[in-house]
């Protein structure tokens, strides 16, 4: 290639996230100075936070600027290496961008750069060993403190860390209840990542439901919805349950301020804790994480799923899959094969 390709943040979006919002061009491949790699970037991951990143307000992150290139994390292949640990052809993982060619190193951007161990696809890295993996695997687990025999409900179930919380709960010996959209996000829950059973919000009314399939209340709501989802699992949580808060995609999208639930004292009334966390601060203990889920994809008690999307073209469409609930699993996009 002769260029490298880009989509940047062209104007902050208002309501949903359209084409427009960016800019395609193309400029110089970059040029790695010492202790850096050059990385062609061969799959993109997309996450519902993009969305936030977008917005010039202050975050965990500073927000995208205009004129800069989208942020995502990426899966790609060092094509120039001038760093002693990485070698022409090594697949890492690093923040490339909406862009072909990233210069990185290990000390630069939310991930950093690293080796993909041997193995693990680029799907893999960027899913279910990756960000979403690790978010629903310590979110879960050291904030949701789930028990076996207790009922363990998730929003937004058939998501790429929602899927991986419930059957983390599962595999932990929980009753596992799972809020997804549509017959056939339902179906696999319910038969692939085999989820106790499963609210689908299009059609059914789901706080009546949560209490029809939650008779002993719930114990632990791993939230990635927000607004209405989350005022219904408040109306059933158990004595000294744990809420924990991964996201709000409901409100993502919002073009006004969204109202909060209006059942905050159930928290009070049953001593329940309602916490929210950002996985970077858990970066430290990947180590912890990546052995246990693995074995149980390798034993086969843990599924994962992607939605791959090809095309530098689609990269924009592909970041609303996210938001029209198009996807099922981890949502990516795959711009080139390894050389």
């Amino acid at each position: 290639m002769n260029s490298n390709r880009q989509w940047t943040l062209a104007k902050r979006p208002h309501g949903m996230v359209g084409k427009d919002n960016f800019e395609y061009q193309e400029v110089p491949i970059p040029q790695p100075g010492d202790g850096q790699v050059l990385v062609r970037n061969l799959y993109l991951s997309f996450d519902p936070t993009q969305r936030g990143w977008m917005e010039d307000r202050e975050s965990y992150l500073p927000p995208v600027g205009i004129g800069e290139v989208m942020r995502a994390g990426s899966v790609g292949q060092v094509v120039e290496s001038r760093h002693p640990e990485f070698a022409t052809g090594d697949l890492v993982q690093t923040t490339g961008g909406w862009q072909d060619f990233v210069v990185a190193d290990p000390h630069t951007g939310p991930m950093g750069l690293s080796k993909l161990p041997p193995g693990v696809t680029p799907p893999m890295a960027l899913g279910v060993l990756g960000v979403t993996g690790l978010t629903a695997y310590f979110g879960l687990l050291d904030l949701g403190m789930p028990k076996a025999g207790e009922t363990v409900l998730v929003s937004g179930a058939a998501g790429a860390t929602g899927s991986v919380a419930g059957q983390i709960a599962r595999i932990r010996g929980c009753r596992v209840i799972g809020i997804a959209g549509g017959q056939e996000k339902c179906d696999w829950l319910r038969e692939v990542a085999q989820f106790d059973d499963v609210i689908d919000y299009k059609h059914e009314q789901v706080d009546q439901r949560i209490g029809e399939l939650c008779p002993d209340r719930v114990d632990v709501f791993f939230d990635n919805v927000g607004g209405d989802i989350l005022q219904a699992a408040l109306n059933h949580i158990n004595l000294r349950a744990r809420v924990v808060l991964c996201g709000g995609i409901s409100g993502y999208n919002a073009t006004e301020l969204q109202p909060g639930p209006n059942n905050l004292m159930n928290l009070v009334v049953m001593r329940g804790r309602m916490e929210g966390f950002i996985v970077l601060d858990y970066m430290n203990r990947v180590d912890e994480a990546v052995p246990d889920l693995l074995g149980w994809i390798n034993s086969g008690e843990l599924i994962h799923r992607e939605d791959i999307q090809e095309g530098f073209e689609n990269i924009p469409d592909t970041l609303n899959r996210l938001f029209t609930g198009k996807n099922i699993g981890k949502q990516l996009l795959k711009i080139a094969d390894p050389a």
